[in-house]
């Protein structure tokens, strides 16, 4: 059994880190996408028409940073009684910030 140089396996995590990071980054959005079609479009059509999306494109934005909106998609799960779990709610904000927000 051949040992790897620490400093070579060293590189090789540093360098395989960043797909690993955009691999789950993708999952987190397309489970995000699921989730919010499920729990959230149903009202957002509801309440602005069309597809709904209205409410994250309208001008001007009511949400303005990443805090600001995790504590929207917390305040909307809480009243429409959607019982969201926090991962579940990250997932749905990190959906939004690609989507719609493009917060960096």
């Amino acid at each position: 059994m051949r040992i790897l140089n620490p400093i070579r396996s060293a590189a090789i995590a540093f360098f395989c880190l960043p797909l690993a990071a955009s691999a789950l980054a993708a999952d987190a959005t397309d489970s995000g996408k699921a989730l919010h079609d499920k729990h959230c479009s149903a009202c957002h059509v509801r309440l602005f028409g069309g597809d709904g999306n209205k409410v994250y494109t309208r001008s001007p934005r009511l949400i303005g940073n990443p805090a600001a909106l995790k504590q929207r998609v917390a305040a909307c799960s809480a009243q429409t009684g959607a019982k969201l779990f926090p991962d579940e709610e990250e997932k749905i904000a990190a959906y939004l910030t690609q989507q719609f927000y493009k917060f960096k």
